[in-house]
């Protein structure tokens, strides 16, 4: 279901049933001299205009991250979530939040819902639900769906959606475990106070040739890079200036992740300001050694 054509190269399925609005990056996709609000006037607009072509009683939900996480760091604009679900409320769609990247601590809040101001109705959870050490997901629903399944699995006797490895008791006891540590060394907390600091020393990487944006909330950022930044023109071939980062950053003993020409940094949550500026300064010197 996703938009990234890469995605759909290999093992694709039939996507006609899937619909995507446009990517809500400001700095990339505005109009010239349209500001942000304008900019999020259009894409409001836009979402009602799709929903009225498709009509309303064929979509079944709204599936969004709170910020794009493998689509290189991309961040909504101000007040963007609030918009959209008001057109989505409009029409009765339900809104599912993709909270595989942004959940427990990401974004300097428990989950990036809280953090864009979306009321979902239903989020689903992976990776730090169990601190990445072993294999664990999870759905949560509100009352409108549960209990219309609850209700549905009591008709059948069973609850209808589980499979073979559900509530594995490993799995279950790990996650169990992490949520505990979470609250007891107050690992959220921590992520967002270390969060800003992490900010504002990427702050200080526009200044390095090369990097067009920053772009970033809590700890999780995205680091694009443009062949003329103050012009805004890319490179020729896209993709190969983030790759040739990202290996000078290894290197240089620094783990990113190159997307296409950005390059996303995503630090421990328990990282410490000393260690954030061990990162900037081992990004930096990749920065100049990439010249």
């Amino acid at each position: 279901m996703t938009g990234l054509p890469n995605q759909h190269k290999l093992f694709d399925l039939p996507k006609e049933h899937f619909i995507h609005t446009e990517t809500p990056h400001y700095f990339k996709e505005r109009n010239q001299g349209e500001s942000e609000g304008d900019y999020l006037a259009r894409l409001t607009k836009s979402l009602e205009e799709l929903i009225e072509k498709e009509g309303a009683e064929t979509i079944a939900a709204m599936i969004a991250e709170p910020l794009m996480g493998a689509g290189g760091v991309i961040l909504p604009p101000e007040g963007y979530f609030p918009a959209i679900q008001a057109v989505l409320n409009k029409y009765d769609i339900p809104l599912i939040a993709d909270e595989v990247i942004t959940g427990f601590g990401r974004t300097g809040n428990a989950f990036g819902s809280e953090t864009y101001d979306i009321k979902p109705t239903s989020m689903t959870l992976a990776k730090a639900l169990s601190s990445g050490y072993i294999p664990i997901s999870a759905v949560i629903v509100n009352d409108d769906l549960f209990e219309p399944i609850k209700e549905a699995s009591g008709d059948i006797g069973v609850f209808g959606h589980g499979y073979t490895y559900t509530g594995h008791p490993v799995s279950c006891a790990v996650a169990f475990k992490t949520l505990e540590i979470y609250e007891r060394d107050k690992v959220f907390q921590h992520a967002e106070k270390v969060g800003e600091y992490f900010q504002n020393s990427m702050k200080d990487i526009l200044k390095e040739d090369y990097v067009g944006e920053v772009r970033g909330i809590g700890l999780i950022a995205g680091i694009e890079l443009y062949k003329d930044p103050s012009n805004e023109i890319p490179f020729e071939e896209v993709g190969k200036a983030g790759k040739i980062l990202s290996d000078i950053c290894q290197k240089n003993g620094l783990i990113v992740r190159p997307i296409l020409d950005t390059v996303a940094l995503c630090p421990p949550l328990i990282i410490s300001e000393k260690e954030v500026d061990e990162l900037t300064d081992k990004l930096k010197k990749s920065l100049q050694e990439a010249k």
